[in-house]
């Protein structure tokens, strides 16, 4: 199991439209082959940047099958217009059980 982590940064004024975009967009994410769950977290320092949290069985699970899916280009046109840049992704495993 891996963590996809989505730094994002949205717009000034935008947030509440970008969360309402992500809620409407977190089905894609529950149907993809290899989903086990999705979160979205807001940063209590920074009210524009957010990290949104993906558990994937593989990383090949989120690189290749769902990014070539019609549910990511989707996702994209959702959220895509409230990033102030691009999202900065990363994918992490456990290393010590909490």
């Amino acid at each position: 199991m891996v963590t996809e982590i989505a730094l994002i940064e949205v717009h000034p004024g935008q947030e509440a439209d970008f969360e309402k975009a992500v809620a409407t967009a977190v089905p894609l994410f529950e149907a993809a082959e290899g989903c086990h769950g999705v979160r979205l977290r807001r940063s209590v320092e920074f009210p524009q940047r957010y990290r949104l949290l993906v558990e994937w069985e593989t990383v090949e699970h989120h690189t290749v099958t769902f990014r070539g899916s019609a549910a990511f280009a989707r996702w994209r046109e959702l959220a895509g217009p409230f990033f102030a840049a691009p999202p900065q992704v990363e994918h992490v495993h456990d290393v010590l059980p909490g």
